[in-house]
Parts: C-alpha cells; structure tokens; sequence
C-alpha cells in the first residue's frame, strides 16, 4: 500500500467527530476522506468512497453500530478496515465487534496518543497484507491472524520508548541528507546525497551504543518502518545502511 490511508469518521456527534478528524489527521499515513453522523450515511458512503478505514460509533441515531459492521461485511469489494470508537462498555457489544472483524475498539473518551498506537497496529496489519503472498504457509497464516506487533510486544530487551527515538533519529538523518542533496558545484552539483544512515550515525544521533541501535534499526525494518541496504565500500566489506520505508 502506498500514500495515505482513507479514512471515514462515523460519529453523530459533530463536536467530537471534529476531535477525531483532527487525531487521525495528525497521522502522517491516514487521511480522513468523509465523515457520516447516521448508519445510513455510513454504508452510503462506504460504498461511494470507498475507504480503507472506518472509525466507527457504536451509538448511531438510525441504524445500531454494530448493524452496520455487519452490512460493511456484505458490501461487494475487499473488506474496509474498521476501529470501533464508542462509549460502550458492554462485554456482549464488544465481543459482537470482534466477530465483525473490527481491529481495534477504543472506548471513549481516548487520546490522541491511544488512537495513534491503533492507527500504527492498522497501518501494520495492511503492510502486512500487502506484502504477504497469494498462498501462504502455516508461519506466514498465524503471522497474518497473530496481528501487527505493537510496542508493548517488543523483543526482549527493547523498549517502545528509545525504538521511537531511533525511528525519528533516523528519519531526522535521511531528511538532512536528503535537503544536502545536490548541493556544491561542478560535477558534484547534480549528485544526490544519499538518504540513508548507518547504525553507527543513528547511535551517535541517540546516544546509545551501535549494537543497540543496530537491534532497533533491524526491528523497524522488520515492522516495515524501516528498509536496509548493504553498501560496499572501497575494503569491500558490507555496511548495511538504513532509510525510512
């Protein structure tokens, strides 16, 4: 998947619809494409829009929340992605969610930061998807319905704190070198500065040890945050170099 994320707020209250138009905007990979107050107005615009995300109100003035998680799934085309974003508490509501497939299910009110931790597991989850193969192994099956990986699954050792620091460090450095690009004159004018980064100048950048930021680096290319190339210099080993995906 390329671009950002389509997103559709189905919220009948306007106050608060605008709230969580601005959380998911705030977003760099989703981008909020329509919003319904009422059930009808969401299959309405499900099927005129066609986004890859619902937010999804469970209170809904016409038609129940859960009525309408039920109709997105027997729309014709691939599935929507749904988050369930309700003040109901009840176990029965969210068990009913959850056999409709929704991906997460935030109880409100919720934070920005909360709906930014879903917003990362969706993104995930979709990468996922569109990397996998058309027929899969049994590993690759129980990857797909195990879910993205979030902070709080972190490899032993890690934290979700300085993963973050190393994935802005990173981003900070292939920016810097990207704005350096073409910079100088003669021949080196029309050069293109690399915008990449090595272990050693994100750990420089963070202030920890290369190993350390070489385990975070391996772990966000591995959470498709991150891509790695080896690069070979004039000794003819291997440096491995880093760049956000």
């Amino acid at each position: 998947m390329t671009g950002q994320a389509r997103t559709l707020v189905v919220e009948d209250d306007p106050v608060v619809a605008t709230v969580h138009r601005g959380f998911v905007e705030s977003h760099p990979r989703f981008v909020v494409v329509g919003e319904a107050r009422t059930g009808a107005d969401a299959l309405r615009l499900v099927s005129a829009l066609r986004p890859d995300l619902v937010l999804l109100d469970l209170h809904l003035p016409d038609i129940g929340g859960l009525d309408v998680l039920q109709r997105l799934r027997m729309l014709p085309g691939p599935p929507v992605d749904v988050v369930a974003t309700t003040a109901v508490r009840e176990l029965d509501s969210v068990r009913q969610a959850m056999a409709g497939g929704v991906l997460a299910y935030l109880v409100k009110p919720f934070t920005s930061a909360a709906l930014r931790e879903r917003l990362d597991e969706v993104w995930q989850r979709r990468e996922d998807v569109r990397r996998a193969q058309d027929t899969l192994d049994q590993d690759e099956v129980d990857q797909l319905l195990a879910g993205p990986r979030s902070a709080d699954r972190l490899p032993k050792g890690l934290s979700g704190r300085s993963r973050d620091l190393v994935r802005a460090a990173l981003a900070r450095l292939c920016a810097g070198a990207a704005d350096g690009a073409g910079a100088g004159t003669g021949a080196a004018a029309g050069a293109t500065a690399p915008r990449d980064a090595s272990a050693a100048e994100v750990a420089e950048a963070v202030g920890m040890s290369r190993v350390s930021a070489r385990r975070y680096l391996e772990h966000l290319v591995t959470e498709g945050y991150a891509q790695v190339a080896p690069r070979y210099g004039a000794t003819g080993r291997p440096e491995n170099r880093y760049r956000p995906a």
